[in-house]
């Protein structure tokens, strides 16, 4: 058991940043009063622009690859906020559906990175040579028990993720931005009367949405994926995350829970056909048990949702 749980519980966590940060992502988008369904395009539009900004800087004799990978996962976040800015002119200044807006995002997005990909290699798949390696956290990896499992071989993007979620809960619930913030998804009427620029606020919460999606992107690629393939994109990692925000009540520490939870079953179905204890499960199974996870939990979920009042709803 104590093999197993050593296996299981680092990639888990490898699987729950990304995840976490779009379902971040999306919390900040919704809470301002915008919904946003292209965390799946923003994120993978970043997962492109980091591979091929790191693949180009590799390629640089003598570049250091560290340095390649921190300016790719800029990249891919500044990509991502201009393609996340397109969502925000459609919903905010246009009034445009938000539903039709993030699907036609999210369409941009895998044809637009299909057809750079291709115009840059060829083949449409973008492989970098060398991601984030692994690493121990010091006297953290020494503890008893906790040391192996959290803080024994881990990326550093992991940390960067965890901060940005702290971060997030404290701007979101302890100052007054985040009061001002999550006014705007409840009663925009009442928050523009007291003075205070609706349109402004959400479009902070959606450019930070693209800003959040596109390091989520970033770190699919630097850490378990190493490779951009425009065949099978993320995996459909996008809208598992806006299932963590619904299930996860959009609130930071229940996305956390969820995202979590969502991370281990895309363990269980990625690395669970090598593992002993799994081996009785047909294959078709396993790959199918993050979404058949996702739709139970949103069946239990959307019986109490605490969704913003006017999340969608054109001011």
């Amino acid at each position: 058991m104590w093999e197993l749980m050593l296996i299981i519980i680092p990639s888990a966590i490898a699987y729950t940043m990304p995840l976490l940060m779009g379902a971040l992502g999306g919390l900040y988008s919704e809470r301002s009063g915008v919904t946003n369904l292209c965390i799946e395009g923003l994120m993978l539009f970043g997962c492109f622009a980091s591979a091929a900004t790191i693949v180009k800087l590799q390629a640089i004799p003598g570049f250091s690859f560290n340095l390649a990978i921190v300016i790719g996962i800029l990249v891919a976040m500044v990509a991502s906020t201009l393609l996340a800015a397109l969502h925000a002119i459609a919903s905010i200044n246009l009034k445009a559906d938000q539903t039709i807006s993030g699907t036609a995002i999210n369409m941009l997005s895998t044809a637009l990175s299909l057809f750079l990909a291709q115009t840059i290699t060829g083949s449409g798949n973008i492989t970098v040579v060398r991601a984030v390696i692994r690493s121990d956290v010091p006297i953290l990896s020494k503890i008893p028990v906790l040391g192996p499992l959290f803080f024994s071989e881990t990326y550093w993007t992991t940390w960067i993720c965890i901060a940005v979620w702290v971060i997030s809960y404290f701007l979101l619930y302890k100052t007054s931005f985040g009061l001002r913030l999550r006014a705007c998804g409840e009663h925009p009427s009442a928050v523009a009367s007291a003075g205070v620029n609706v349109h402004k606020m959400r479009y902070i919460g959606v450019l930070t949405s693209g800003l959040l999606s596109g390091l989520g992107g970033a770190c699919i690629l630097v850490t378990y994926a190493g490779e951009y393939n425009a065949g099978s994109g993320i995996n459909g990692l996008g809208f598992l995350a806006i299932a963590a925000l619904i299930f996860g009540q959009w609130k930071p520490l229940g996305i956390l829970g969820s995202t979590a939870f969502f991370g281990l079953c895309m363990t269980i179905a990625n690395i669970g056909r090598i593992l002993p204890a799994f081996s009785g499960i047909p294959m078709a199974v396993l790959g199918a048990f993050p979404y058949i996870a996702t739709l139970i939990a949103l069946i239990f979920s959307s019986k109490k949702s605490a969704a913003p009042l006017a999340s969608g709803q054109p001011f």
